[in-house]
């Protein structure tokens, strides 16, 4: 199962609303919102108060995609903020099961994002934990990369997978 969920990063950040109206006509219902907080990735982004904000503008689903240190303690601030999916890294996060389970406590659908280099071996044995899986095709950090042609057989890897175990996980 596959969706589409364009990125903020992409929009034009003084015609929020109309760009995001301008998705929603398009028949897409997946907004991935990209968190970046200057130390697990070299660039920052903003906060809950945006999502809180555009919350009030569409019903559409947002995937906020946690690519911050310590996402434990700013998970209660996103989910109330409106995040739908919670997205944290394999990568840095030690106790992953824990951050999932905190995330479905907290009433949001739990994801998770490998890095192009990370394996799938690292996630396998949370995949029924999981409402989603993010394979990065770039690393993280910046809008606009090339993207990372060697990612492929590990989608396919993915999807195979998947199958397998009769998992339905966009």
């Amino acid at each position: 199962m596959t969706r589409l969920a364009p990125s903020l990063l992409s929009a034009n950040f003084a015609c929020l609303c109309s760009d995001i109206e301008e998705v929603e006509k398009m028949g897409l219902d997946l907004l991935h919102l990209d968190i970046m907080d200057g130390h697990f990735v070299p660039n920052i982004t903003f906060g809950p108060g945006l999502i809180k904000d555009l919350r009030l503008i569409t019903k559409m689903e947002f995937d906020v995609h946690l690519m911050i240190e310590n996402p434990e303690k700013y998970i209660p601030a996103f989910i109330d903020a409106g995040a739908d999916y919670i997205t944290v890294h394999v990568e840095g996060n030690h106790h992953l099961h824990r951050l999932l389970e905190n995330i479905r406590e907290g009433g949001a659908k739990a994801a998770i994002a490998l890095n192009p280099g990370t394996p799938l071996s690292a996630v396998e044995w949370l995949l029924p934990q999981l409402d989603m899986i993010l394979l990065m095709s770039v690393n993280p950090g910046f809008g606009g990369q090339k993207f990372i042609p060697q990612v492929i057989p590990k989608i396919r890897e993915l999807k195979d997978l998947l199958e397998e175990r009769n998992l339905k996980i966009p």
